[in-house]
């Protein structure tokens, strides 16, 4: 029997994972979260295999809490299911520990699949995502420089190639406007831009913006 926690902020998306996994034979739902508390709790008072996991929930979430969640359990199987479909996402979750990744777009027989697929002990990626995974582990390999980012600093940069002002970034990710701003300034400087116009050309480029 496979054990699983279903976290989403969103309770028709909660209700729509239920129903697809509730009749898959050999998968018990035993919790779901809504946020990265939520998550945190249901990490530490269950037992289960695989958590299906949005990457963008309120309070702690993303690779922050990939990271936070293998810490505390690390063999517990992590499935990220995501609105984003740029393959930095997907690269980032699985170096943070995620076993698998899907876009909220793939059809729902792919979930039973990946779950089943990742509760066995394997994972559950695209042939673009284990492609970028094994490039970056050669020697000698050529990162581009959104890549030396931090999980923090891509965050920030992602929401600023949106055209999200600092102000309201801080108020997103429940920081300072200092601290938004150092992360801003930070980034600029690892990725040799100038100034806004570059980071959003940049982001475009490279299939990192919307």
């Amino acid at each position: 029997m496979i054990r699983l926690v279903i976290a989403d902020d969103h309770a028709i998306v909660r209700e729509g994972l239920k129903r697809l996994v509730g009749g898959a034979e050999g998968v018990e739902l035993v919790g779901e979260a809504a946020d990265g508390t939520e998550v945190m709790r249901e990490v530490r008072e269950k037992e289960f295999d695989v958590l299906v996991l949005d990457l963008s929930m309120p309070g702690r979430s993303g690779m922050e809490l990939i990271k936070l969640v293998k810490a505390e359990k690390p063999k517990l199987r992590i499935l990220v299911l995501s609105m984003h479909q740029e393959l930095q996402y997907a690269v980032r979750a699985i170096k943070s520990g995620a076993s698998g990744y899907l876009t909220k777009e793939s059809a729902p027989a792919e979930l039973e699949q990946a779950i089943r697929k990742i509760a066995a002990g394997g994972a559950y990626v695209t042939a673009e995502v284990a492609e970028q995974l094994a490039l970056g582990a050669m020697p000698g390999s050529q990162a581009h420089p959104h890549e030396s980012l931090s999980d923090r600093e891509f965050e920030v940069f992602r929401m600023l190639a949106a055209g999200v002002s600092v102000t309201d970034i801080a108020g997103r990710l429940k920081l300072s406007v200092k601290t938004v701003s150092t992360h801003k300034a930070n980034l600029m400087q690892k990725m040799g831009l100038a100034n806004q116009s570059e980071l959003i050309r940049y982001a475009l480029k490279h299939g990192l913006a919307d």
